[in-house]
Order: C-alpha cells, then sequence, then structure tokens
C-alpha cells in the first residue's frame, strides 16, 4: 500500500502527520513509513530508527490489545529537535505497567522498550478512548 499523508497543523498549531489506520498487522509498518515520512520532511533523520521503533510499539499495542477496528497515529513536531509519536483508540482502559517478561518470552517489553527510548512517554484518557504517546529528541537543534 501507497502512504499518501500529507502534512497538517495539528489542533495545537504545531506542525504534524497524521493518519487512521485499519487495526491489522500490516497497518504497523504504515504507522513507522508515516513516522520516517514526517522526521525526513522535518530534516530530524536521527530521530528516524528510535521514533519509528516506539511507532512500531505502539501501534502493535493498538492492534494486538485495543480490540478496536482502526487506530490514528500522529507525528507531531513539537520544537527544532524533539517529536512526539502518538497512538491513539477508542478503547478506554489504560495499559498497565507490565510485568517483567520472562527471559524467554516472545512478548511483555514494548512499553519498557518505549520507556527506555523516548525522553518521556505516557498515557492520557480521553472522553471516547485513550493516547499513548512517547517523545523523541536529539541533542542538537535541527532546521
Amino acid at each position: 500500500m501507497t502512504l499518501h499523508a500529507r502534512p497538517t497543523t495539528h489542533a495545537t498549531g504545531l506542525p504534524a502527520y497524521t493518519e487512521t489506520l485499519p487495526a491489522l498487522p500490516e497497518s504497523v509498518g504504515r504507522a513507522r513509513r508515516l513516522v520516517r515520512l514526517a522526521v525526513t520532511a522535518w530534516s530530524l533523520e536521527a530521530l528516524a530508527d528510535d521514533a519509528c521503533l516506539i511507532a512500531s510499539e505502539l501501534a502493535t499495542n493498538a492492534v494486538q490489545h485495543a480490540n478496536v477496528a482502526s487506530f490514528r497515529i500522529t507525528v507531531l513536531r513539537l520544537d527544532a529537535h524533539r517529536v512526539r509519536v502518538a497512538v491513539i483508540d477508542t478503547k478506554k482502559t489504560f495499559v498497565p505497567t507490565p510485568p517483567a517478561a520472562e527471559p524467554d518470552a516472545e512478548q511483555g517489553r514494548g512499553l519498557r522498550l518505549v520507556a527506555a527510548l523516548a525522553h518521556a512517554s505516557g498515557q492520557e484518557p480521553l472522553n471516547w478512548g485513550k493516547r499513548m504517546w512517547a517523545d523523541v529528541q536529539s541533542d542538537t537543534p535541527c532546521p
């Protein structure tokens, strides 16, 4: 599938890229591509790998655990060297802090990985669901 994302302005007035995707496994790759497109357009390529991994983990959680038809991925440029990756779904329950994963477990490390890569991360309740987000930043401002 081709990604047809266009830059937009977020409700905050900040530049953003956003897309609603079906809650299917193949949408995780589309979420990563949207993030890479955004950070490249903003000349923040240094953030691409961490931001894409965060998008992958948050989108995977929406696909595997939210039990919803779709989710929304948003990449918001917060300032010259920081972006926020957010996934919004309609499931109102919050994701608890995951227990420590067993050494041979194939799941259970995603949110810990997000927290380790992010400058800041969190969850926000919405009237109709929740937003899970993570900020990534570079040490030096970009254009």
